[in-house]
């Protein structure tokens, strides 16, 4: 994952306030319930100390998401606003976060919210008929969906009965308006997939529809193709099929890139360009070796390093720090392996505890080795 939008998050001032929030719009009374999970949060902030105007700044902000919002639209967001009471992230997570979590400390609470974030997967969900598509496309994380509805021409749209030699004409008119409609559809799919690339292209609507475009396809996405006969563009029609298919496809493209990454982490540390465990992915860090920190969805709250000025000023000890020959403060774990790998450009890969060999916090996948790597492995 790209965490190069943390970027605002590590630059602004602490402490920070790190929402994550219940935000879901499905019911008559959704206004009402949602204020009430929003004060519970803030109550919660103002407890621990945060001041009134970062207190002020998140309830505003979770209360604006859903302003006049359509029901189901949103249903998790994570929301971190600093000490100065600048919102400095406002993500839309996946899905409802499992246990809403309202902190206020000297370092944000990141790990709970890129484990839920939406966007991990390029993908695009489309909605097709034989007039156009409706399309969603959840780009990569730090960047909102974006959605598109591609409208062709309605001219002899429908196949009519017809007697003598005027059926056979027709029929093909509608034919090829179909055909050359479904080719405005693909095009605009080809131009999201090479601006991200796309990891599935989830299809859903009208069955001749879903069949014209599938023939359609570009060659650069054909394959990606996965085709439902639930939904449609018609007004009322229900969505919450294609909603459920798509978050389904998620899980498991999100499954798989767990899988291959500890594979790397053990197939590349034979030749030295991975390491595992804290010490020496501390050390990788400092010479900005991490291409892909590996890091844990459950951290050791107690874990602690020490950082100096920057955040790649890192130390597990203290003669690590003696050696950069500077002071360090200590940190918790999680935030610092986080900002380092953000201020080093890393890629960054939440993974279930269970999932990195010799039950260690965090690894990383390197991009370069050196002597020092090698002897560490």
């Amino acid at each position: 994952m790209d965490v190069s939008f943390l970027e605002p998050v590590f630059a602004a001032p602490g402490p920070y306030a790190t929402v994550c929030a219940d935000v879901t719009h499905t019911t008559e009374n959704a206004d009402t319930q949602l204020e009430l999970r929003v004060r519970a949060l803030t109550e919660q902030l103002g407890e621990q100390g945060a001041p009134e105007t970062v207190v002020e700044a998140v309830r505003s902000r979770l209360l604006e998401g859903n302003e006049g919002g359509e029901a189901g639209t949103l249903k998790g967001r994570a929301v971190i606003v600093a000490a100065d009471g600048s919102v400095v992230l406002d993500e839309v997570l996946a899905d409802s976060p499992a246990r809403e979590t309202a902190e206020w400390a000297a370092h944000p609470d990141l790990l709970p919210v890129l484990r839920q974030l939406a966007g991990r997967v390029p993908h695009a969900v489309v909605v097709a008929d034989r007039v156009g598509a409706d399309i969603t496309v959840a780009g990569l994380a730090g960047q909102p969906a974006e959605e598109r509805a591609v409208e062709g021409d309605t001219f002899h749209m429908r196949k009519v009965k017809v007697g003598g030699w005027a059926h056979n004409t027709y029929m093909h008119t509608a034919e090829n308006q179909w055909e050359e409609n479904a080719g405005k559809v693909a095009d605009e799919i080809d131009s999201f997939n090479r601006r991200l690339p796309l990891r599935f292209v989830l299809l859903a609507g009208d069955v001749r529809a879903r069949q014209i475009l599938g023939d359609a396809a570009h060659a650069s996405w054909s394959d990606l193709v996965v085709s439902i006969e639930e939904g449609g563009r018609a007004a009322g029609a229900d969505r919450e099929p294609v909603q459920r298919r798509a978050a389904e496809l998620l899980a498991e493209h999100e499954a798989r890139d767990i899988a291959d990454a500890v594979e790397k982490v053990q197939s590349a540390g034979a030749h030295g360009l991975a390491v595992t465990g804290t010490t020496a992915v501390v050390e990788a860090l400092r010479k900005g070796q991490v291409e892909t920190l590996v890091i844990t969805d459950e951290q050791d709250g107690d874990a602690t390093l020490l950082v100096g000025g920057g955040p790649l000023e890192l130390g597990v000890k203290q003669q690590d720090m003696d050696a950069l020959g500077v002071h360090g403060e200590v940190a918790p774990a999680g935030p610092a392996l986080l900002e380092a790998a953000v201020a080093s450009a890393a890629g960054v890969l939440v993974v279930p505890k269970a999932a990195l060999p010799g039950d260690e916090p965090v690894a990383a996948i390197l991009r370069y080795t050196d002597a020092s790597t090698d002897a560490g492995n």
